[in-house]
């Protein structure tokens, strides 16, 4: 079977939108499966549903990448996106023919190639995933470096150069998974301009530059991993494609920058899900505190329970129920955004939780569950409380199941982690911190009020003393034998019977 390239997509009798030529319009440092799967899709929209016309050209920021197998295809790729939109099983199948080339500036030409890109007015976007290690500023960068370990140092070498062409300033838009990720990007460009000496001119032209702090979020399982499923959707496409690439349905990018940059993009004018902001934060807090904290919210217990993936706890009444009423009832309320605005993405994260072709792990989402909860937990908790002077049940149930799952039916300490056993006698380990598997080792032998306080008054665990949480110790307390007489669907069951 021949792979895809243009000749073969005419021959394959594909019918969808394809755009072969076009205007470089993007410069992107990544070429890995979630930018394809993400940026590279909305612009690949844009061309289609705006007229946007325009092309990416893809950097590999590392020595090892798919520079070749993406220059192999002329920049083609099969996109499938997967899940559940509106309640909806969804499957749809895209080319993306966004992408021009992918350049490799560790290898031949391509590095002068980067700097060419950069002079060229029809240049607007800089778009970059480099992973959350990618914006380091590394002082053993230097100007001369062709190319420079870092991504920071290249994209400073790039923004010299388009600034000695005398070309106008660029949109930045970073999507590594850190906070502040444009504002930090910006800290690194600077600061190489100031240890390599640049011009003051330069950096009064760097003013002009918008760099965008973004927030991105949709799933990128990236690849089909049954080949015999592989070998089938090739048959029914009528090509084989190597880069074929698989993410969720849902998708949204928030991005922070001034209100004409709205205009500036085409997303919105496309139907994309892409607010342009003055702050990401309140954002974040929705993402955080709904997606991450739905997961460690209720996954747990319902792990004790007996369920292994996600998805079938979507399909159980309590389990959901707990769920809706966690986000409907005790977390939207605390957050700062439209309360419609906030429902509505609470929906999508159902339809996410529910996807029928992601086998979603619930052991794999309790790992560090610890930290997990107090980054996307306890902060609702507490605001929750702050407003109404109540304990929210499901959170504070959360909590309680949090604790069983870590010294519920403890066996052994190893170097692999906490091995315990939950109630259908399936071994499972528990895997955290050395010290926070080591401390509830030590308390194996606590009655359930002495773990809860020895937990509760852990400082480091939680970043403050939660026994100070005024009735949170005894409401703990008495979940944890709830789950430990009736078992853990018992107890949610209880919080929903308890709701206001």
């Amino acid at each position: 079977m021949k792979t895809l390239n243009y000749q073969v997509l005419k021959e394959s009798g594909y019918t969808g939108y394809v755009l072969e030529e076009g205007p470089e319009k993007v410069l992107q440092f990544g070429e890995g499966n979630f930018l394809r799967a993400f940026a590279d899709c909305w612009f690949d929209l844009a061309n289609e549903r705006v007229g946007w016309n325009g092309k990416c050209v893809l950097v590999q920021p590392i020595p090892q990448g798919l520079a070749k197998e993406i220059n192999a295809q002329q920049g083609l790729y099969t996109l499938c996106l997967r899940g559940r939109e509106d309640g909806q099983s969804v499957d749809r199948r895209r080319v993306i023919s966004a992408v021009s080339r992918c350049l490799n500036p560790y290898e031949g030409e391509d590095y002068q190639a980067m700097l060419e890109v950069a002079v060229s007015p029809e240049l607007e976007y800089i778009v970059s995933n480099t992973t959350e290690a990618g914006i380091v500023y590394d002082p053993a960068c230097k100007l001369e470096d062709q190319p420079p370990a870092s991504f920071p140092a290249k994209l400073t070498q790039v923004l010299y150069r388009r600034w000695q062409a005398g070309q106008p300033g660029l949109v930045i838009l970073s999507c590594e998974l850190i906070d502040n990720n444009g504002a930090i990007l910006r800290d690194c460009v600077e600061r190489h301009a100031a240890q390599w000496g640049l011009e003051a001119a330069f950096l009064g032209w760097l003013e002009g530059c918008t760099f965008c702090s973004t927030l991105v979020d949709r799933i990128v399982p990236g690849r089909i991993r049954d080949r015999a499923e592989q070998a089938e959707l090739e048959a029914e496409l009528g090509y084989a494609d190597p880069l074929l690439d698989v993410g969720e349905v849902f998708g949204v990018w928030v991005i922070q920058g001034p209100e004409w940059l709205a205009d500036k993009l085409p997303f919105r004018a496309a139907g994309l899900n892409c607010p342009v902001v003055p702050d990401v934060t309140p954002y974040k807090h929705r993402k955080v505190r709904i997606l991450n904290g739905g997961h460690t919210g209720f996954v747990p217990g319902a792990y004790l329970a007996g369920f292994d993936i996600v998805r079938d706890c979507m399909a159980h009444p309590v389990v959901r129920g707990f769920l809706e009423q966690m986000l409907y009832r005790e977390i939207i309320p605390t957050l700062e955004l439209d309360r419609a605005e906030l429902e509505q993405f609470a929906r999508a994260v159902e339809d996410r939780f529910d996807n029928p072709f992601v086998n979603h792990a619930l052991l794999s989402i309790c790992l560090n569950t610890v930290s997990k909860w107090r980054a996307r937990n306890l902060p609702s908790l507490l605001a929750y409380q702050g407003q109404t002077g109540q304990l929210p049940p499901c959170l504070t149930m959360s909590l309680a199941a949090a604790i069983q799952f870590y010294c519920g039916h403890m066996e052994e300490l190893t170097d692999q982690g906490l091995v315990c056993r939950r109630s259908d006698g399936t071994a499972y380990t528990v895997s955290d911190d050395r010290w926070v598997l080591e401390f509830c080792w030590a308390h194996r032998g606590d009655s359930a009020g002495e773990l809860v306080r020895a937990i509760l008054s852990h400082e480091q665990m939680w970043g403050m003393d939660l026994t100070a949480v005024d009735g949170l110790t005894a409401a703990v307390t008495a979940d944890l034998e709830k789950i430990r007489a009736d078992g853990v669907l018992a107890a949610y069951a209880a919080c929903l019977e308890a709701r206001p």
